[in-house]
């Protein structure tokens, strides 16, 4: 993500950048994220000059992709989505997404997609982890080379993302919603400021977290989901 922030935009847009190793890997807020050797690391840098609301549906885009690339190698049945960002196997986090942009006044002028997977064996060291992470090695019993799980990754961005320009939100919304983890089912909400349990709705048409409780539907935006 550091270098995708100081990309000068020689090689075109989009572009990609694998990581061979990363030593300050990171989440969502700040969080810390473990990149073992063999893990996948890779940022999208993209130009979408586009309002921040359009910028951040490519979350979607990116976890549809991955979703897809990742049933190339393991049982499609196993995988999950699990708002807002991160792919499930068999329960445990295989994946996340984490997005930065960029930009002045209305527009977002750069926008930067990082993914990480666990192509070989999950971290051990890993503590108080909400959902325990998991590799695909865990379950295949062979790694996936990070190089080549871009290719696959890439074309399927590319697709997804002609899916957004062509067909617009709806129809990456509807994707995402036939793999959601938990759909139907309640869960619990962290903002930060409140613990909401609730029903899971599904998506607005913006992507936010539809949640029926007992005091009625709750949009959520942003917040960390646990069940």
């Amino acid at each position: 993500m550091d270098l995708a922030r100081s990309y000068d935009g020689a090689q075109g847009f989009p572009h990609w950048i694998l990581a061979g190793t990363q030593s300050k890997a990171r989440g969502r807020q700040g969080r810390s994220w473990l990149s073992p050797v063999g893990a996948f690391a890779a940022s999208l840098v993209m130009q979408p000059r586009c309002p921040p609301a359009e910028a951040a549906q490519r979350s979607f885009v990116a976890a549809c992709a991955l979703r897809r690339a990742l049933s190339r190698v393991v049982d499609e049945g196993a995988l999950a989505q699990k708002w807002p960002n991160d792919v499930l196997l068999n329960g445990g986090k295989v994946a996340g997404i984490l997005l930065e942009s960029f930009g002045t006044g209305a527009l977002v002028e750069r926008l930067t997609i990082g993914i990480g997977v666990n192509l070989g064996h999950a971290p051990q060291d890993v503590a108080q982890a909400s959902f325990p992470p998991i590799g695909v090695a865990d379950i295949t019993g062979q790694s996936v080379l990070p190089e080549a799980f871009l290719a696959i990754l890439a074309a399927e961005f590319a697709a997804v993302e002609a899916v957004l320009q062509q067909q617009g939100f709806c129809e990456i919304r509807a994707e995402w919603m036939a793999h959601a983890a938990r759909l139907g089912e309640d869960i619990t909400a962290r903002t930060g400021r409140e613990e909401i349990i609730g029903r899971f709705e599904g998506l607005d048409v913006q992507g936010n977290l539809l949640l029926l409780t007992a005091g009625g539907k709750r949009v959520i935006p942003a917040a960390d989901i646990y069940f």
